[in-house]
């Protein structure tokens, strides 16, 4: 059984309201806002590319084929600027080249199992390098050097974040902790704040 989705649009219309601080409303709507076409900032642009299409098998976005919510400009973005991203696991070395020795060693899986680049490769064959990656026992001379589970685990979340940053992602779940300059006062079970979308029959 689907579960009935929130109607679209309500929480976009959140932002417009006081129930958004200037900040939070400038940030949201700068990432609405954001232009589909992006130039790396720090990765290759191969490189880059290699990472959006790891992006899109993970976060795939079949009901934006045109506009599909963006992720790798942001990871690009913060890499570029040298900020981290809160935290780090000891065995993996700094951000940047992390990024840089995990892509490349996304490459080498690719190679070794289909023998082409990961961009090349169809969707299901794409899925069966990354679920090498994510085994953290994956072929590859990188993957002697760079904790595999780790580097998969930490792009993960990153993505995550991302996806779920962007207001179209938090419609989908109907997410509105953005609206918290009233607080909360509903919070007993199935309690809802009148701002909180209702789900759509």
């Amino acid at each position: 059984m689907s579960v009935p989705p929130y109607p679209s649009g309500t929480v976009r219309a959140l932002l417009a309201t006081p129930h958004v601080s200037e900040a939070t409303r400038a940030a949201l709507q700068a990432r609405l806002a954001a232009p589909a076409a992006y130039a790396p900032q720090f990765l290759a642009p191969e490189t880059y590319a290699l990472l959006e299409a790891v992006a899109a098998r993970i976060f795939p976005q079949p009901d934006r084929p045109d506009q599909p919510i963006p992720l790798a400009p942001a990871v690009d973005q913060r890499l570029a600027e040298g900020r981290a991203d809160g935290w780090r696991y000891d065995a993996l070395p700094p951000d940047r080249e992390a990024y840089r020795m995990g892509l490349g060693g996304i490459q080498e899986i690719a190679q070794a199992q289909f023998q082409t680049d990961f961009t090349a490769l169809n969707a299901e064959q794409q899925d069966a390098v990354l679920q090498a990656l994510a085994s953290g026992t994956p072929p590859g001379t990188t993957w002697t050097t760079l904790d595999a589970g780790r580097f998969f685990e930490e792009m993960l979340a990153e993505l995550t974040e991302t996806y779920y940053a962007h207001p179209l992602a938090q419609e989908e779940i109907g997410y509105v902790g953005m609206a918290d300059l009233p607080a909360w006062t509903k919070i007993g079970l199935n309690e809802k704040e009148s701002r909180e979308p209702g789900l759509s029959s």
